[in-house]
């Protein structure tokens, strides 16, 4: 390897920030939240002692400030894996990479990641409304695949893997989990489960239009090899964080149960709930 990246391999912006995020390493905290939509990003901030930095590119939304004085971030990532791949490799060069130079640092930096969405449920047993943590998380994207070093498995994954009925998915399949760590935070979650991430939000989640989904009982199999909630971005981060040395977890709160055909009749205060109880516990 070339000890220097190519200008073509770590795109900068004119300011020297990264391209897509368009922040520098001082913009972000070493804990940083992470949601979907860039509306989100104020509803989390407001509940700061102070913002001290706000930028945005796309649909990359960070604000930076303290929470009961400690630093903190907050960051859209937008939909789907492919922008957490953006995301992820970006946030990693931040703290990992020397931006002027274009090379790597010496002394690794670990970040603490914390995604907070919506999810749906596959279980016919989990109630809406109620905050759901990811233990174990399958991709039925492939992203990891275009990826050399990334392998995981775990028992979760490999009774998953012999067990799953279609063939032409199974090779995209990859696999993660939690960090143990972040994990005790939420201990006290109503649920703790296994997630799959999707690669899209109509077929890939059993809904029909115009066109036919794969299989019409897709997210009662899913159940039956131990999914409890489908979303479409948790593999992958947990992934990144596995292959560059983050910790990372997902805590959702279920607004949907696709199973029972039912959905949170007051979403908004759910998404104030979520908010308020993983902020609880984000700051010793």
């Amino acid at each position: 390897m070339l000890n220097k990246l190519a200008a073509s391999e770590l795109v900068l912006n004119d300011d020297g920030s990264v391209y897509h995020l368009n922040l520098l390493p001082e913009d972000i905290a070493d804990k940083i939240i992470l949601v979907g939509d860039p509306d989100r990003v104020p509803k989390v901030s407001k509940y700061f002692d102070k913002v001290e930095i706000k930028k945005n590119k796309r649909e990359f939304y960070t604000h930076t400030g303290t929470l009961r004085g400690e630093r903190i971030s907050v960051m859209s990532t937008g939909i789907g894996t492919e922008n957490i791949d953006i995301v992820m490799n970006e946030l990693d060069a931040l703290v990992n990479i020397d931006l002027k130079q274009k090379e790597f640092k010496t002394e690794h930096k670990s970040l603490e990641l914390f995604r907070m969405g919506t999810c749906g449920s596959v279980n016919p047993d989990v109630q809406v409304d109620n905050m759901l943590v990811t233990q174990n998380v399958v991709g039925l994207d492939g992203l990891m695949h275009f990826y050399q070093d990334y392998h995981f498995e775990n028992e979760f994954s490999k009774q998953f893997f012999d067990k799953f009925p279609y063939e032409k998915i199974k090779p995209m399949l990859y696999f993660s989990e939690w960090s143990e760590e972040l994990g005790e935070l939420y201990k006290d979650a109503k649920y703790h489960g296994n997630t799959a991430t999707f690669p899209g939000f109509y077929a890939p989640q059993g809904r029909q239009l115009r066109l036919k989904a794969l299989d019409e009982k897709f997210l009662e199999n899913l159940n039956d090899l131990g999914i409890t909630n489908f979303e479409m971005e948790t593999s992958a981060i947990y992934a990144f964080s596995k292959l560059l040395g983050h910790k990372a977890i997902t805590v959702n709160n279920v607004i949907a149960n696709r199973r029972r055909g039912e959905f949170s009749s007051d979403h908004h205060t759910s998404e104030k709930n979520l908010i308020e109880w993983v902020l609880e516990r984000i700051v010793n």
